[in-house]
């Protein structure tokens, strides 16, 4: 197991640590409810280092993006981030990931701690065009600062009006007396908040600065668990739940990052696949019955068939009831379809509803 460079800081703060994607990484500090609920109000810090980032540069890094990337990285522009996915050439998906365009020659991307080898071996097979690749996977420690407090908590490390930014946009500047940082807004917690690259050697001077500016506003270490929590209650996705090698990108809802305007791989599939629909879908719903959905539980229609698997569940922190997403059958994936979560050996009411589950 590996060691984020903060490993010393989480043990000192009590951090409980768990294994996950081959890192000792803070699943929980004094609870994921009230960790939860410091994001969705105030302002949280995780270490998020265990991710992976690649550098493509060169005159064809951007057709390179193109070719491997479901969606249209043609539309970037310097300090423009886009979120996409990586189809696998058999109609599922290798990873998803955020692109950063630096420069027209210079493109930073992040992806699923689980899938660095994986998705730069990918990536690597297609580069056929002579782009080059850099993994700075193993230089770099991400802290992501999330909250509606994020921005006031944080102004005083750095000359980057953080109030200003955009989301899905990023810069760099000074932070916490760091030069060229990397800040981005592009957090997946949907309470707003930034994420800061910062090389290993840094972190640390950064991470107390951090805690120092914050401690005025209530700030306080947050753990995977309730990030994955935060992550749920707005839809989004995480690979190896709710997308995977076996999910394609339209039947995940991910149909808006999945653009026809090039060719890339899968391309011609998924255009198929969009004019005759797909047979199941990646659908939200909330309890209606008493019950708290978890991870591979059996979805059953109303006369008990088995029509699908729970891929993410959980009780809503901030909404006081079971939550889920899941894959069933197209003819009930429409909203308020009323479909059953099998816990416990029982069908248990649910319906099918819009997303984000948390609305603000």
């Amino acid at each position: 197991m590996k060691n984020t460079a903060l490993y010393e800081k989480h043990l000192a703060l009590g951090a409980k640590m768990v294994p996950f994607a081959g890192y000792n990484m803070p699943v929980q500090y004094e609870g994921v409810n009230a960790e939860h609920e410091t994001v969705r109000n105030g302002v949280g810090v995780f270490d998020v280092s265990h991710m992976g980032e690649f550098v493509v540069r060169g005159p064809n890094a951007l057709a390179l993006i193109q070719k491997f990337s479901s969606n249209d990285a043609s539309v970037l522009f310097d300090g423009k981030a886009q979120y996409s996915s990586m189809p696998n050439g058999k109609g599922g998906i290798v990873d998803d990931l955020i692109i950063y365009r630096v420069n027209e020659n210079e493109y930073f991307i992040v992806f699923n701690a689980s899938n660095i080898e994986k998705d730069w071996n990918w990536i690597s097979g297609q580069n056929d065009l002579g782009a080059e690749m850099e993994n700075l996977s193993d230089e770099y420690s991400l802290l992501a600062i999330q909250g509606p407090k994020a921005a006031e908590a944080m102004q005083s490390l750095t000359d980057v009006n953080l109030s200003d930014m955009v989301y899905y946009t990023f810069t760099k500047g000074i932070f916490a007396g760091v030069n060229d940082i990397m800040i981005s807004a592009t957090g997946y917690t949907g309470s707003g908040g930034f994420e800061i690259y910062v090389k290993n050697k840094d972190v640390a001077q950064v991470w107390d600065k951090v805690f120092q500016a914050g401690e005025a506003y209530g700030i306080k270490p947050i753990g995977l668990a309730a990030r994955d929590t935060l992550r749920l209650e707005m839809g989004f996705c995480l690979y190896g739940n709710d997308i995977d090698d076996t999910t394609s990108p339209l039947e995940a809802g991910l149909g808006w990052i999945t653009k026809f305007t090039k060719e890339f791989v899968d391309s011609d599939f998924l255009k198929k696949q969009k004019e005759e629909g797909v047979k199941r879908k990646l659908v939200a719903f909330e309890m209606i019955d008493r019950g708290i959905p978890r991870h591979d539980y059996p979805i059953q229609d109303a006369n008990g068939n088995v029509i699908g698997k729970v891929t993410s569940g959980t009780m809503s922190p901030s909404m006081k009831i079971g939550i889920g997403l899941g894959y069933v059958t197209t003819e009930l994936a429409a909203l308020d379809s009323e479909i059953y979560i099998e816990i416990r050996d029982k069908g248990v009411k649910a319906k099918v509803v819009k997303l984000p589950f948390y609305k603000k």
